[in-house]
C-alpha cells in the first residue's frame, strides 16, 4: 500500500510537470549548417526520451550479446554437473552391487562431468580396485595423496593396498603419514599397533598400546631390542611397573639392578613380583646368593611372606624345608597343598622324597613312596610357558612363538587354570 501511494505521487508529479511544460510553451531550435529546425518543447523532450530509450536498448543488446557465450558455457556446465552427479550416484550403486565394469564406466562419466574432485577420484580408485586393476587404483590414490585437502584419503587407500599385498614396512610408513595428516583417528592408531607387532617393532607397539598389563611384555621385548643399556634398563623398569605379576619383566629388572650393584633393591623387586603372582623362576633368582640349604630355607620363608597361602609359596617352602632337613615343616606345607586341592605333580613327588628321607628303605617308607608316586602319575602337571595359538610348550617366555610365529601368545598356564595373558 505504501509503495502504491509513492507510485501515484510520482505519476501525478510527472503529469503535472508535463502539463506545466505544455502551458509554458516555447520552441527548441536545432541548427545544422544553414538549416534550422524548430520543435516544440514538449515534442523535443519526447524525442529526447525516445532517443535515450533507443540508445539504452542498443547498449543492452550489445551487453547481452557479450554475455551470451558465458551463459551458454554456464548452461553447459550446469548440464554437465547434473550428468556428473547422476553418474556419481550410479557409480556408487554399482560399487554397492559389486559390478566393477559398470562402476568404472560411471566413475569415468562422473569425472568427466564433475572433474577430478576428491569424491570422484576416490570413487574411481575404488572402482579400479573392485575390477582388480590395482596399478590404476594406486595411481589415483597417489593423485589423491598429492592433494592437501584429500591427502588422508589417498594415504588410506595406499595403506589398504600395502596391507593387502603384505608389504608391512610400506604399510607402517603410510600409517605414520596418515596419522600425521589426520591426527586422532582411533582405528589408525590400532592399525599402527598391529603393524608394529607384525614388524616386531616392540618400541613403537609399546607407545601405541593402551595402558594395561600388555605393556609389560611389550616393554620387555623392546628392552631386548635396545642397544643402549640405560634405555634398556628403563624399559625393563617400565615393564615391571606396568605389571608386577609378569615374572619375566620382574626378573629382567631385578637382574639389571643386581648387575648394577643394587642387590637389595633386586630382592625387593622379586618380593613384590612374588606377592603379585608367585612364579618358580622368581625363587631361583632370589636364591642366587644363598650358599647352603638353610640359607635357601630362610630366603624361601622371606619370599613367601608376600603370598603365604598360594600353592607356589607352600611348595617353595616345603621343598626348601625338605632340602634343609626340616621334615616337619616340609610335611606341614606339602600336606596343606594336598588337603587344599592345590597339589600338582611336583607336590606329590616332593612328598615321595619326604617319605624316603623320613623312613628310608623300610617297607613302610616304600609303601608311602609308592602311594605318592601313583598320585603323581595322575596329578595335574606343573605350570609351564605354553603358546595359546599352537599349544607348544617353551622353556621361557618369548614375545613371539618360534613354532607358529604368533605374537603375544606365550602364557604361564597349567591345565588347572585358564591361561592368563601376559603378552
Amino acid at each position: 500500500m505504501r509503495h502504491a501511494l509513492i507510485y501515484l505521487v510520482l505519476l501525478a508529479a510527472g503529469i503535472a510537470g508535463v502539463l506545466w511544460l505544455a502551458q509554458v510553451g516555447g520552441d527548441v531550435a536545432v541548427r545544422v549548417g544553414d538549416a534550422e529546425i524548430l520543435v516544440g518543447l514538449p515534442i523535443a523532450l519526447l524525442l529526447l526520451a525516445v532517443l535515450f530509450l533507443v540508445l539504452h536498448l542498443i547498449l543492452a543488446g550489445i551487453a547481452a550479446l557479450r554475455r551470451l557465450p558465458g551463459r551458454l558455457r554456464a548452461r553447459k556446465a550446469t548440464k554437465r554437473r547434473a550428468e556428473g552427479d547422476a553418474a556419481l550416484t550410479r557409480a556408487l550403486v554399482a560399487l554397492a552391487a559389486g559390478t566393477p565394469d559398470a562402476a568404472r564406466i560411471e566413475s569415468k562419466r562422473a569425472r568427466k562431468g564433475l572433474g577430478d574432485t576428491p569424491q570422484t577420484l576416490l570413487l574411481a580408485a575404488e572402482a579400479e580396485r573392485l575390477a582388480g586393476r590395482e596399478d590404476q587404483a594406486t595411481e589415483i590414490f597417489r593423485q589423491l595423496a598429492a592433494s592437501p585437502e584429500a591427502r588422508f584419503l589417498g594415504l588410506r587407500g595406499l595403506l589398504r593396498q600395502a596391507i593387502q599385498r603384505e608389504d608391512w614396512s610400506a604399510a607402517q610408513r603410510l600409517a605414520r603419514e596418515a596419522e600425521a595428516a589426520q591426527p586422532g583417528a582411533a582405528w589408525l592408531r590400532q592399525e599402527r599397533e598391529t603393524l608394529a607387532l607384525r614388524m616386531r617393532d616392540w618400541r613403537e607397539a609399546l607407545t601405541l598400546a593402551p595402558p594395561g598389563a600388555g605393556q609389560a611384555a611389550l616393554a620387555l621385548a623392546a628392552a631386548g631390542q635396545e642397544p643402549d643399556l640405560t634405555r634398556a634398563a628403563e624399559l625393563e623398569r617400565q615393564g615391571f611397573a606396568a605389571d608386577p605379576a609378569f615374572a619375566p619383566a620382574a626378573l629382567a629388572h631385578a637382574r639389571r639392578l643386581r648387575d648394577s650393584g643394587s642387590p637389595r633393591r633386586a630382592r625387593t623387586v622379586l618380593e613384590q613380583a612374588w606377592a603379585a603372582r608367585p612364579h618358580p623362576d622368581l625363587a631361583q633368582e632370589y636364591f642366587r646368593d644363598d650358599a647352603d640349604a638353610l640359607a635357601r630355607m630362610k630366603s624361601a620363608e622371606a619370599l613367601a611372606k608376600g603370598s603365604p597361602r598360594h600353592a607356589e609359596s607352600r611348595l617353595l617352602v616345603g621343598r626348601a624345608a625338605l632340602e634343609a632337613g626340616l621334615t616337619g615343616r616340609a610335611r606341614q606345607e606339602l600336606d596343606a597343598l594336598v588337603s587344599g586341592g592345590q597339589a600338582d605333580r611336583r607336590a606329590y613327588l616332593a612328598l615321595s622324597d619326604l617319605e624316603e628321607v623320613e623312613h628310608g628303605e623300610t617297607p613302610e617308607g616304600r609303601a608311602a613312596q609308592a602311594r605318592w608316586l601313583r598320585q603323581a602319575a595322575t596329578a595335574a602337571p606343573e605350570p609351564r610357558w605354553r603358546c595359546a595359538s599352537c599349544g607348544t610348550d617353551h622353556a621361557a617366555w618369548q614375545p613371539v612363538c618360534p613354532s607358529c610365529q604368533a605374537v603375544g601368545t606365550i602364557n604361564w598356564t597349567s591345565p588347572q587354570t585358564l591361561p592368563a595373558t601376559v603378552g
